[in-house]
């Protein structure tokens, strides 16, 4: 709990340098809603993390709020004291570490921001924040998925100019002249404009599998049979697998074996009312993170910003009882006894106890 100081922040030594800029999408993020600084900001911390707290307030959005940074950047404590100030800043309600999932480039890589607020808030309002941070970080991944390119715009076509009316002038006629005999040629059958999907697929069989290349006449012909695939809810790879797979060793007649295939291996009606199945549990964006030891979870399972472990203080060992001491030893009845001994050879004497006594 934090002790009740009415002194004003510490001054925020300046740096001789820039801050240290953390890496993209790393760094200190301020969080909405907050009042205007005031010279008696985090008046009821200690001395210690009123400082901290004040230098970390200057920061801009951006900049490193890693441990080694600060400790780097304040010279009066070192990385065990920033991280123990730390701690009690986001006990205190003006700091959260929190996970957050950046799809860039087809890979997928999660950071840690640091959320700072000047105005100390309190478990509920930081975990509405930070699940309404989810929120918009899942609607932006969404749109930059699903963005499409802009068009360009069609081009414009210069109307024609109007006929200006002109007067009759007689045109000679020409002479006909005769027109050489020249035998019909055969004028191959020009591809539709806009082939359909059946279309395509059936064109691209031949660069599949060779052995069922078709021309064009051949695709026009068994465009209809193909569409009935397409009507039924299969793609193009699915049609291209059913009519490729299991070739005999030689096809005769390419569009004859791929006529009777279409025909056989039609796939099912499906129902058109969609099978009511679980709704799937959307991926989570943003994870709050434990400031003592960097656990992600919940915003409502790290109250104060601490997991279970790090927020339950540990009991305290019971003290250990020192060993009674042995007792002193009875230097003289030692002595006096090995003298004995000495005097009396071949004589055994039991010696009871820790110590021999004396005659």
């Amino acid at each position: 709990m934090a002790t009740e100081n009415l002194s004003p922040a510490l001054r925020t030594p300046a740096s001789s340098r820039p801050y240290a800029k953390a890496n993209r999408g790393y760094g200190k993020r301020s969080a909405s809603d907050q009042r205007p600084p005031r010279a008696d900001d985090f008046q009821l911390l200690p001395e210690r993390e009123r400082h901290i707290a004040g230098y970390v307030d200057h920061l801009p959005d951006g900049a490193a709020m890693d441990i080694k940074s600060l400790a780097k950047d304040i010279p009066l404590y070192g990385q065990m004291a920033v991280a123990s100030a730390l701690r009690a800043l986001g006990v205190a309600g003006h700091l959260r570490h929190a996970q957050c999932r950046v799809e860039e480039r087809g890979q997928i890589r999660w950071v840690t921001r640091t959320f700072w607020s000047r105005t100390a808030r309190d478990n509920e309002w930081w975990s509405t924040f930070l699940n309404a941070e989810n929120h918009r970080a899942t609607e932006e991944a969404t749109a930059h998925r699903a963005g499409a390119e802009p068009q360009a715009p069609a081009p414009v076509t210069p109307a024609e100019p109007a006929a200006q009316p002109t007067t009759a002038v007689p045109v000679p006629v020409p002479v006909p002249m005769p027109v050489p005999v020249v035998p019909q040629q055969r004028t191959p059958e020009p591809a539709p404009a806009h082939p359909s999907p059946a279309y395509l697929a059936l064109a691209q069989l031949g660069r599949i599998e060779p052995r069922l290349a078709l021309s064009a006449a051949d695709c026009t012909a068994l465009e209809p049979l193909a569409a009935q695939w397409f009507t039924r809810g299969v793609d193009t790879d699915y049609l291209t697998h059913s009519l490729t797979s299991g070739l005999p060793t030689q096809v005769a007649s390419p569009i004859g074996f791929v006529r009777r295939r279409l025909n056989d291996k039609i796939p099912p009606h499906l129902p058109t009312t969609p099978t009511p199945t679980t709704p799937r549990t959307p991926t989570r964006r943003l994870m709050a993170e434990c400031t003592e030891c960097g656990t992600p979870g919940h915003p409502e399972a790290l109250p104060d910003g601490l997991c279970r472990p790090c927020h339950t203080p540990h009991p305290d060992t019971a003290p250990t009882v020192p060993a009674d001491p042995p007792a002193e030893c009875d230097i003289h009845s030692l002595v006096g006894n090995l003298r004995n001994l000495m005097k009396t050879p071949g004589r055994s004497s039991k010696i009871s106890g820790p110590f021999p006594t004396s005659r």
